[in-house]
Order: structure tokens, then C-alpha cells, then sequence
């Protein structure tokens, strides 16, 4: 395969996302020929360790046999049938199963992280309407947080970058502090943080909870913030604080669901139920795109009704695909089969071990892990930190993408102990020369 003219066909052709297309006159695209477990392979050969499982999607490695045989063999069968009016074993069997892991139920299907979060806002904004309550149609977001780009989510999103170009498309809601364990004044616990944050919100609810439908949340690590990790007595506060206002909490698991955070649902160790709970991402294993929104019976039963206005009439048009059902399938059984959790638990521990010498990094701060997540923030005041340590990064074999100056890793559960260590080897020479190009272009700044 010719790579140069793979690439150039690329910029010609295609509109790569969350990119600034202009940069790739100097930054050359990697076009990857295949992949394989943890490792990535483009064109000519090269590998790169995908640390942040492609965007956060992977679960147990590119080409998981298993997840593989189960979309064959459902192919043989049915590849797709609309939803609407019609149903199928796959949708039917993976609605019970999350139902069982979850505790909620009547699993609405849609393609991707933002339009779970979509058909939660309106799932929740409506059901207030069909309790003739329909002044409750606003939202409350923490601080930084990120729920995703379609015009329901930037209501609920906190980036600027993301959210000011489409200003006047977004509707304004209410956000709270967030519980952040980097904001502890010295000496403070994260706890503390998330007791701060918890009176916060509780302003907000007290002063507008007529109006607003629900509180939307990342469980435990805010993804785009920097991997903003918080304690889960926020998640406690906030769920009681939810109840006695008369909202809806909804749990954006998108990013952090499926062992993730160390538990199956990052909602379990805070000992709470949402009252919707968004998923995407690793659902499928990283095969195919896939969300679920499910919630409380209680919520379902307000749209149970003759007349069609009170139904929800949201839809897409791959809602609940066969191949993408049996591959989320698939993923259960790996969960289950594997012992996942216990075995990530134990390899987190030695993890650590490996890690270590990240944490004593003198550009080094805010070190921290929850669950299978790694992240540290850079001390780099020159622009373009992300870029530079990108590309030393890609040097070194790793794909790692920092968010601003916060390095994270995410990696498929299939890395071993080995790669781990290549993981920090790297990110360690990684660190060196983002430093170093700073420095030269210091230097020729000066001169």
C-alpha cells in the first residue's frame, strides 16, 4: 500500500473529527493497515501501543476472537431490522441482561455517547411534561464536564473550545462547582472537595428546582475535564439531594462504565441508583457503535399511555442492531467468563508498582488512578504541550493523546504486566522530549 498516497487521498476526502485539518500540513496522518490486542499497525509496519483504547472504546483488545465469532455468527442470521414495531433476540436478550446489572430497565437503543445523553435530557424534560410539570425542562452540569456535541449535550457541556462556536444553538442551563480532588486546599481531603461541591449544588437546587428536570453527572472521573477524579460521597450527596428536590439524577457512564473505574458501573461504589444511565463506548468492546439509555420503571410507565403525544417518538435508525446487540453480548460473557473485575483489580495493584516512577516525576502533579484509569498533570507552561507529547508519544510506539497538559492512560484490559512497563518507559522518554522541542523553540524564539 502506498502511504503517502493513502494520506493524501485521506486529506482530500475526508473530514477528520476533533481536528484542527490546517495542522496536518505539517503533521503527516498515520494511516493503520490493522490491529491486533493492544497494538496498533500502520501502512509501513510501525507499531504503537494504543493506550487510550481508541478513544476509550476498547475493552479487551483489537480483534477479541470472541466478540469477533459473535457478530459472524449473527450475520448469518440477521444483520438489521428496524425496531420500531418489530423486535429481535440479540436487543431482547442484552435489555434483560443490563436490566440484571443495573437494576433498571426498558433499555432505549441509539448509535453513540451524545445521543444517549440526547435521549436522556428529553426522556427526562418530557416525562416532567407528562406529569403536567412541563416548566421542569432545564438541567443542571458540573464545571468542566464534557457529555458530548450534539446540541442537547453543549447544554450540558463545559469546555469553551467546544461549546462557544455554537453558542447561539445551545440552551442555557445551570452549572455547579465540581468535586475535583485537584482543588483541595492544602491538608484537605477529597472527601472535603466533594462536600464543598455537594453545597453548591444544593444552592442551585434550592434556588431553581422548579425549573429543572435533572442533574447530569460523570461518575467519579470526569473524562474531558482531565480525567478529574472526585470522591463518591458527591455521588451520595447529589442522589439524596435529587430526591429531595423532586429531580432525576442521570449517570453518564459513557466513558467510565464497564470496569472502568474498577466496578462494572462507577454508580456501585457510591451505593446509588440513577435514574437514567447512559452507555456507549466499551459496550461493544470497541467493535461497533452502540448506546443504551435505561431507566426506572416508574419513568417508563408516564409515557404508557393512549395517547401518542406522551409517547417518546426519538429514534435512529440502527436503534438496537443485531451485530452491535450480540457483540455487547459477547462482552458480557468475556466479563463473566474472565472474572474482568477481579483480575483488573489485582493488575491495577501491580500497576501501580510499575507506574511509580510517574509519580515522583519532577514536572509531575496530581498523580492518580481510579480503577483501570492512570493520569498525571504535566508542568509545561509553553503551548502546545498536547501536540509536542503527542508526537514524542508516537516516537516511542504509544498512542497517547493528553487533554491540555493532563497525560492519561486508558488501556485495553488485554496489556500485560510487559507493555505496561513499555508504557512508562516511553511516556517517560516521551516527557524528555516534549520538554527538549520546548526548550529549542525557546531557544529560537530568543534568538
Amino acid at each position: 500500500m502506498n502511504h503517502s498516497n493513502l494520506l493524501a487521498r485521506s486529506l482530500a476526502a475526508v473530514w477528520h473529527p476533533c481536528t484542527q485539518m490546517k495542522r496536518h500540513e505539517k503533521f503527516p496522518l498515520i494511516a493503520i493497515a490493522r490491529a491486533q490486542g493492544a497494538w496498533l499497525y500502520d501502512v509501513d509496519g510501525k507499531r504503537y501501543l494504543d493506550a487510550v483504547s481508541s478513544w476509550w472504546v476498547n475493552l479487551f483488545g483489537h480483534g477479541e476472537p470472541r466478540i469477533k465469532a459473535a457478530i459472524s455468527q449473527q450475520m448469518d442470521s440477521l444483520e438489521h431490522v428496524m425496531l420500531a414495531g418489530f423486535t429481535h433476540q440479540p436487543v431482547v436478550e442484552l435489555s434483560e441482561r443490563l436490566a440484571k446489572l443495573t437494576g433498571l430497565g426498558h433499555a432505549f437503543y441509539g448509535s453513540d455517547g451524545a445521543s444517549a445523553i440526547e435521549v436522556a435530557l428529553k426522556m427526562s424534560a418530557h416525562y416532567w411534561r407528562n406529569q403536567n410539570q412541563p416548566q421542569k425542562n432545564r438541567f443542571v452540569y458540573l464545571e468542566n464536564s464534557y457529555h458530548g456535541e450534539t446540541a442537547g449535550a453543549l447544554s450540558v457541556t463545559d469546555v469553551p473550545i467546544f461549546r462557544e462556536a455554537y453558542a447561539p444553538l445551545v440552551r442555557d442551563n445551570f452549572v455547579v462547582m465540581n468535586p475535583d480532588a485537584r482543588q483541595a486546599a492544602e491538608g484537605e481531603s477529597a472527601a472535603s472537595v466533594a462536600e464543598r461541591a455537594a453545597q453548591s449544588l444544593e444552592a442551585t437546587l434550592t434556588a431553581h428546582h422548579q425549573e429543572i428536570a435533572a442533574l447530569i453527572v460523570e461518575p467519579l472521573v470526569q473524562g474531558a475535564a482531565g480525567m478529574a477524579m472526585y470522591d463518591a460521597l458527591y455521588l451520595q450527596k447529589a442522589r439524596a439531594l435529587c430526591d429531595f428536590y423532586g429531580i432525576h439524577l442521570i449517570c453518564d457512564e459513557i466513558a467510565v462504565g464497564f470496569g472502568r473505574t474498577g466496578s462494572m458501573f462507577a454508580c456501585e461504589q457510591a451505593n446509588i441508583k440513577p435514574d437514567f444511565l447512559c452507555l456507549s463506548k466499551g459496550i461493544t468492546g470497541g467493535f461497533l457503535p452502540l448506546a443504551v439509555v435505561l431507566t426506572r420503571n416508574e419513568i417508563y410507565a408516564a409515557f404508557y399511555h393512549d395517547d401518542i403525544s406522551r409517547a417518546f417518538l426519538h429514534s435512529h435508525s440502527y436503534t438496537g442492531n443485531p451485530l452491535a446487540c450480540a457483540a455487547a453480548l459477547a462482552v458480557l460473557d468475556i466479563f463473566e467468563a474472565d472474572d474482568i473485575i477481579a483480575r483488573n483489580t489485582s493488575k491495577a495493584l501491580r500497576w501501580d508498582v510499575i507506574f511509580s516512577p510517574l509519580a515522583a516525576h519532577p514536572r509531575v502533579r496530581h498523580y492518580r488512578r481510579t480503577g483501570m484509569i492512570w493520569a498525571f498533570d504535566v508542568i509545561d507552561v509553553a503551548p502546545g504541550f498536547a501536540q509536542r507529547f503527542f508526537a514524542a508519544a508516537l516516537a516511542q510506539e504509544l498512542l497517547l493523546r493528553p487533554i491540555g497538559n493532563t497525560v492519561y492512560f486508558m488501556p485495553p484490559y488485554c496489556v500485560t504486566d510487559e507493555e505496561a512497563a513499555q508504557l512508562l518507559v516511553g511516556t517517560l522518554a516521551a516527557l524528555d522530549a516534549a520538554e527538549q522541542e520546548k526548550s529549542e523553540l525557546i531557544d529560537v524564539a530568543v534568538a
